[in-house]
């Protein structure tokens, strides 16, 4: 049976070489971590705890700089298309993928029958949900990264072990299925109240596409009916940034990318054959995902369109692909440590960049001055701190092997 615990581990936390010793073929020994896959999940919470480093804010200041520019990838793109900061959820989605077969291989081979590995998916499944209602504090929204997760994954649990042919079509299945969800569902006609959908004419994307207009979808109307089911202060509208729960059927796709890239790197292939595997595999999603972005529906994170699981899926495996390439393959990990740090305790991390800034913020002005982190580039400081601060604490939990486990 599985929980929320704070282990301690009984061995070092990364005791192999540095240079390829601790890996047959490609993948761990002995039940190890593949510790590209920590190095890329540290990557991920690094950015979150830096906050963008205070690129948006200085970029207010100087809108004419490359603060600007850099500004662009530390926030969300309005509706089409992406830039970095929209990769980061589906690299989240990614790498639980990945890591799903190492760990119920890991599972299997300590003699846990499929029934107990099931229980353990589905208790999962649950807790990231919980967990993710409550940093969202607010039980009837949906929407954060953990919550999505284990929305999706028992149903990507199922498919772990089964054929490739039988990934892909479930997969390519799910996505056409919400394609013609919203294909067939009705656009905004005349006399259609736009205020009620806390929208304007403005957002009706032109022609076909405008079946996947901000806040004028299935998903949108979806929302606006559960959520307003559930006791609440006021009625719901739209969610800031029109994020939906159902995301987390089209999100499930590319967990299950995830779930095919970790299946393959467990296997008996070469290693070089295996970055091979990853950077075609995205490749052929990104191309898949950019196609469709200009012919059958937009890429649109927000709502999650089959064009930007691909998009997205593609990105984020190569993404994977130069960590698997760097650490595994070239095998220069000692540079990665730093990263690993934060990824192995990724829950950990995560629940502090959503709940330590301010507190840590505000505890360093009253230990040094309240003017301590002022001046031009006083958010560039602040967000340093934070970060700071979060790795120094998760460099004490890694040297005292408590590692924050669901």
């Amino acid at each position: 049976m599985s929980s929320t615990t704070l282990t301690a581990s009984s061995t070092a936390p990364v005791a192999q070489p540095d240079r390829g010793g601790d890996t047959a073929g490609g993948a761990p020994r002995n039940g190890g971590r593949l510790r590209s896959l920590d190095a890329f999940r540290g990557f991920i919470m690094f950015t979150l705890a830096a906050g963008g480093f205070g690129a948006v804010q200085m970029a207010r200041t100087f809108p004419d700089s490359g603060w600007a520019v850099a500004a662009r990838q530390f926030s969300h793109t309005p509706w089409q298309w992406g830039v970095f900061w929209d990769l980061i959820m589906p690299s989240f989605l990614l790498m639980v993928g990945v890591a799903m077969p190492f760990s119920y291989a890991k599972r299997a081979g300590a003699g846990d029958p499929y029934g107990r590995q099931l229980g353990h998916a589905v208790i999962r499944a649950v807790t990231l949900a919980l967990i993710g209602m409550v940093m969202m504090n607010q039980t009837a929204r949906f929407l954060n990264v953990l919550t999505q997760i284990g929305l999706g994954y028992v149903f990507v649990f199922l498919l772990l072990g089964r054929t490739l042919r039988t990934q892909l079509a479930w997969g390519a299945g799910v996505l056409v299925a919400w394609w013609t969800l919203f294909a067939l569902y009705p656009l905004p006609g005349p006399g259609y109240d736009f205020a009620a959908a806390g929208a304007k004419s403005a957002d009706v994307l032109p022609g076909f596409f405008g079946h996947w207009s901000r806040n004028m979808n299935l998903a949108a109307d979806f929302d606006r009916w559960l959520l307003n089911m559930l006791p609440a202060d006021k009625p719901f509208i739209a969610h800031v940034g029109s994020t939906t729960t159902l995301n987390f059927i089209p999100a499930s796709v590319n967990m299950l990318l995830g779930v095919i890239a970790g299946q393959m790197l467990l296997g008996p292939r070469r290693p070089v054959e295996k970055l091979r595997w990853l950077l075609v595999a995205g490749a052929v999603c990104l191309a898949l995902g950019t196609l469709a972005g200009f012919t059958v529906c937009p890429v649109v994170k927000r709502i999650w369109t089959p064009a930007f699981a691909l998009w997205s899926g593609g990105l984020t495996l190569w993404m994977l692909a130069v960590f698997y390439a760097v650490v595994d393959v070239a095998g220069w990990a000692r540079w990665a440590r730093p990263l690993e740090v934060l990824g192995a305790n990724s829950i950990a991390v995560y629940l502090m960049t959503l709940t330590w800034p301010a507190w840590i913020v505000k505890t360093w002005k009253s230990l040094f001055g309240a003017t301590a982190l002022d001046g031009t580039y006083a958010p560039v400081w602040e967000h340093l701190v934070v970060l700071g601060v979060i790795w120094a604490v998760a460099w004490w939990l890694w040297r005292r092997r408590l590692f924050l486990r669901v």
